[in-house]
């Protein structure tokens, strides 16, 4: 197809290339503006069936969370500026 339709643009190859480009961007452009718009709402596509879940009796719950502070290992930069490496100095 594309054999032919490249055998039957007239002019050199790089106004063949730009007839083409064209023609793509022509079908492109009315399949956009003209063609989808026209199918989409015969696509079931937006009648989506979902089943309500069955009602369940109300049921609270609280959740504590306590965050703690865990000690720095001695293997960080001290205050003093050693890097302290752990069993050494």
């Amino acid at each position: 197809m594309y054999g032919w339709l490249w055998r039957h643009l007239p002019g050199p190859w790089f106004a063949r290339l730009g007839e083409l480009l064209v023609l793509l961007v022509g079908i492109l452009a009315l399949l956009f503006y003209v063609v989808f718009p026209a199918v989409d709402p015969h696509l079931p596509f937006n009648e989506v069936t979902v089943q309500q879940p069955s009602p369940s009796p109300t049921v609270t719950t609280t959740t504590t969370t306590t965050v703690t502070q865990s000690p720095t290992p001695s293997y960080y930069p001290t205050a003093s500026g050693s890097a302290g490496v752990p069993g050494g100095q």
